[in-house]
């Protein structure tokens, strides 16, 4: 299991560079993709699986059901973290976690199969639901850390339960996609011509 590599990202393929696989900003997408993949009802172990060799962990994955029934719990944690209304409240959180669910920093180069890099969990072979939390807590704490606001959000749309990383300047963001936003525009012009057609 890899963690994070640097901050930024690099102009290289993603694929040919484990710094940019691994980068904070990824590791964070990733968070959030698990958090949503693992949120949902009855998650398939293989949709989980799917989501891990996305953001380039490596075959074979040797992910189980239990496996899976833990990194939910480990998926409500962080949920929580996005959940977070202000800066002060995700930086609270995020150390709630910190504190009860990872270790000191080390760090790793998987035996010389990866540059060095930290760590939060216990060891490489932690179970996947620490390996999540530790790795996870990480690159949220340095987006934190680096942009001084929370690391993103919940679906501001009622009929979407994902949650989002906040990237880029400008307004604050409120959906998880396009699609969210453009469906919540859509319905509320349908209701303000509703509205209007009554009054």
């Amino acid at each position: 299991m890899n963690d994070i590599g640097n901050v930024d990202t690099a102009d290289s393929d993603p694929d040919d560079d484990w710094s940019t696989r691994h980068s904070v900003l990824r590791t964070a997408h990733r968070t959030a993709a698990l958090v949503n993949v693992l949120g949902g009802p009855a998650p398939e172990v293989e949709a989980v699986r799917a989501v891990l060799r996305e953001y380039g962990e490596d075959d074979p994955l040797d992910l189980t059901a239990e496996d899976v029934r833990a990194m939910r719990t480990a998926a409500a944690a962080l949920r929580d973290v996005f959940a977070a209304p202000d800066v002060d409240a995700a930086a609270h959180r995020l150390n709630r976690v910190l504190a009860e669910h990872c270790g000191p920093v080390r760090l790793t180069a998987h035996g010389g199969g990866t540059p060095w890099h930290p760590h939060l969990d216990s060891d490489d072979e932690a179970p996947w639901a620490e390996w999540l939390l530790a790795s996870s807590c990480m690159a949220l704490t340095v987006l934190v850390w680096d942009r001084q606001r929370p690391p993103g959000g919940l679906c501001a749309s009622p009929r979407c339960a994902n949650v989002y990383i906040a990237v880029g300047g400008g307004a604050a963001r409120r959906y998880c996609s396009r699609r969210c936003a453009t469906r919540e525009r859509v319905a509320s012009h349908r209701r303000a011509k509703e509205a209007a057609a009554g009054a």
